[in-house]
């Protein structure tokens, strides 16, 4: 086999490889001589069947089996032969005019990893910023919980409806003097001031009392889901069968017993716990993009474009997909498209510290562990039916680089850990507005190139900093942010057409602040 090198300019690489005739040929006769006594051919003893028929009934295959056995085998021994570190799959060409009994002459580019000194880890300095979990905060967090577990009392007769009054009501919702679908209810609850109908509807049934009926008119907005409905006006007529006043609340054992546990003490400790888990995940997003703006302050060095490319095809088609959500998806898409130079020097910055990272978890043993690994298929084969589990795991054990984009992101954070031993760390009590004031200062210095009067890709591209390829710089990193969910959604489950879902907090984030 004979390689030439053909390219050798700066990360870039090309060869001409060429195959022997020779070599091919002799792995097909292998493979007819491991076949034969397997054939078998009416007229022959099984495992008599001569050499010659067997290449004429599998010639074909086994010539193109052979020849891609024998193109596996010529790219190993070019990486091996050159000491190559290949960023990505190289590109392998067969020449024209290929046929059997002929050299196989390849043609390979490829882009290699740059050599990085050992960099570095003596000299970090970090500020940890955390955020003390008061007694006011968990007094807070314990009346979010009870504002979902209020009772009301039905009020006087002729009681007026007063902010936090709940009513129940009748409507009937009709647009240009038409009953719609969805606008109906009977015996509907309202919470007046509790922001869950569409705006205006609430505030206009203020003073109303048990008995009354009345008409108001309220204009849905203009991203409401049912496009019949968004930005009309309507009207709506209702019934109020009766007003409700809230009951008195009292944090004491007996709430927390209602919820579940044992005491309210009890139920404290658990949102401490739970405010400081999150206020920690806040203190450590600020010390990695710290650390990582000292990395990056401190190396300058060529990455491979194929990975840059890789890279920001990720954020690109993210920031499309969120374009696509906003009120005026055109408009998003001309912002994002006249900052796509940003972007693109966000893709090269997090390549760059990704292959540091690499560079820093190998030259200090670190490693993820077989435990581990199991450990994260497990994890990530729960998110598939359970009929398809089995056949993620099959997978990912299988396919080295469906491992590494698994292993990547586990791997990063291990060798954070690790600098963060070895750094010298300065603690400092912030509020949670300070905190978050300068995790939006570190985004803003992470996003190098971006203009400082635009905030989109500070916030959209530059949030997470995460680089790829932060184990053996062989894969890129999956993408850690899930798409956001919708602002509004229709609100079917208790007034069609009229109650509004929550903006901006999930059920499970609710749950979780209380």
């Amino acid at each position: 086999m004979q390689i030439v090198e053909t390219t050798n300019e700066g990360l870039k690489r090309a060869y001409t490889v060429t195959i022997p005739a020779a070599d091919i040929a002799g792995r097909v006769e292998g493979e007819v001589k491991k076949i034969a006594p397997q054939i078998k051919m009416p007229g022959f003893r099984p495992g008599k069947v001569p050499a010659n028929l067997v290449r004429k009934m599998h010639g074909a295959q086994l010539h193109q089996e052979a020849l891609q056995t024998s193109i596996r085998a010529a790219m190993d021994k070019l990486v091996a032969d050159h000491k190559l570190r290949p960023a990505m799959q190289p590109a392998v060409a067969l020449g024209e005019g290929y046929d059997e009994g002929k050299d196989a002459e390849l043609t390979v580019e490829l882009e290699v990893l740059p050599e990085i000194a050992a960099p570095s880890t003596d000299g970090l300095k970090l500020e940890k910023l955390t955020v003390p979990v008061t007694d006011e905060q968990i007094d807070e967090a314990v009346l979010r919980i009870a504002a979902g577990q209020k009772s009301f009392t039905e009020a006087k007769k002729g009681t007026k409806a007063k902010d936090g009054d709940q009513l129940i009501i009748d409507f009937l919702g009709k647009l240009d003097g038409v009953a719609f679908e969805g606008g109906t209810a009977e015996d509907q609850a309202l919470e007046i001031g509790a922001g869950r109908f569409i705006p205006g509807f609430e505030e206009q049934l203020v003073g109303a009392k048990a008995g009354d009926e009345k008409t108001i008119t309220v204009t849905f907005p203009e991203d409401y889901p049912a496009a019949n409905l968004a930005g009309k006006e309507t009207t709506f007529d209702i019934t109020v069968k009766a007003v409700k006043n809230p009951g008195e609340f009292e944090a004491n054992d007996e709430f927390a017993k209602m919820l579940g546990l044992e005491s309210l003490e009890q139920l404290r400790t658990l949102l401490k716990g739970q405010l400081e888990q999150e206020t920690a995940g806040l203190t450590r997003t600020q010390m990695k993009r710290a650390l990582l703006d000292q990395l990056a302050a401190g190396h300058d060095f060529a990455v491979p474009p194929s990975m840059v490319e890789a890279e920001f095809e990720q954020i690109w088609a993210q920031l499309e997909q969120e374009a696509q959500r906003e009120e005026n998806p055109e408009e998003a898409l001309k912002e994002i498209e006249s900052e796509k130079d940003d972007y693109r020097k966000i893709a090269e910055r997090r390549v760059r510290l990704g292959l540091l990272l690499s560079e820093i978890g190998q030259a200090n043993g670190v490693a993820v562990s077989a435990q581990e690994m199991e450990m994260l298929i497990r994890q990530a084969a729960q998110q598939y039916r359970e009929q398809d589990r089995q056949r993620f795991v099959d997978y990912v054990r299988s396919e080295p680089l469906a491992a590494a984009q698994l292993r990547a992101p586990l791997y990063e954070d291990k060798v954070v850990d690790f600098l963060f031993d070895k750094a010298e760390v300065t603690e400092r009590e912030v509020t949670r507005d300070e905190l978050q004031a300068a995790i939006e200062a570190e985004e803003g210095a992470a996003a190098e190139a971006a203009p400082a009067k635009k905030a989109a890709p500070k916030k959209k591209a530059a949030k997470e900093e995460a680089p790829v390829a932060a184990e053996e710089a062989a894969a890129d990193e999956a993408p850690k942010k899930k798409a956001p969910a919708k602002k509004k959604a229709a609100a079917e489950d208790e007034a069609p057409a009229v109650e509004e879902a929550p903006k901006k907090k999930s059920p499970a984030k609710k749950k979780t602040e209380g």
